[in-house]
């Protein structure tokens, strides 16, 4: 499964990314706001730091032809940008547009199956079911993405499951159990697969016998 930091903190992603943890980047307007930077700005650093990976950035207007102009000017910032759509008629009308043209295409907010299927429909490269707000309405998120990939898998399609709205790592093990092809976290929940108290227990007692040991490396 492939790893996606959902951040426009470029600190972070150079930090993941130089751990080989990277494989991607997803932004939002909420995240833009966050940064206090240049939208354009720094999704061109973004992308900079990530050369071929995947940098998803999105539209902010509601109609296609406003996408459509919007997306003309994102998709020139780089060669991996991936155009970031709402899932309306009009997302996925620019959806398949971009797609026929080359361009990647994230198609967003997505919180059904059927909506699923009309995105892998109109070509888009990814799909991104939001799981965590799925979770806050009483439903698990976890059964949207086994029926977007059961799906899918009966009609081969290749839209990527990208599974975002990612609040902890069960999320992650969740979807990597389900075969979804990416999620997106935040940098945070990201760092926090790596923690175990066992690990923990174990360097300190590493780090207890080497000191008795009076050695030292080098």
């Amino acid at each position: 499964m492939k790893f996606f930091a959902d951040t426009a903190d470029t600190n972070d992603i150079r930090e993941l990314a130089d751990a080989g943890l990277l494989d991607g980047v997803t932004t939002n307007p909420s995240l833009i706001h966050k940064a206090g930077r240049n939208f354009l700005e720094v999704v061109a650093e973004i992308c900079e730091i990530v050369p071929g990976m995947p940098v998803s950035a999105e539209v902010v207007a509601l109609d296609h032809e406003g996408m459509m102009r919007e997306a003309e000017i994102v998709r020139k910032i780089a060669d991996n940008v991936a155009v970031k759509v709402p899932l309306t008629i009009d997302g996925l009308k620019t959806c398949k547009a971009l797609t026929d043209d080359g361009t990647m295409v994230n198609v967003t907010l997505c919180f059904s199956a059927n909506q699923a299927l009309l995105a892998a429909k109109a070509g888009a490269t990814f799909i991104s079911p939001f799981v965590g707000r799925h979770d806050d309405t009483g439903y698990d998120g976890m059964n949207l993405i086994s029926d977007i990939r059961l799906i899918y898998d009966n009609y081969d399609f290749a839209t990527q499951i990208l599974v975002a709205s990612v609040r902890h790592p069960i999320h992650i093990l969740e979807s990597a159990k389900l075969g979804a092809d990416v999620m997106t976290a935040p940098p945070a929940v990201i760092r926090q697969l790596v923690k175990h108290p066992l690990t923990d227990k174990g360097i300190d007692a590493f780090m207890a016998d080497w000191a008795k040991t009076g050695q030292t490396i080098g």
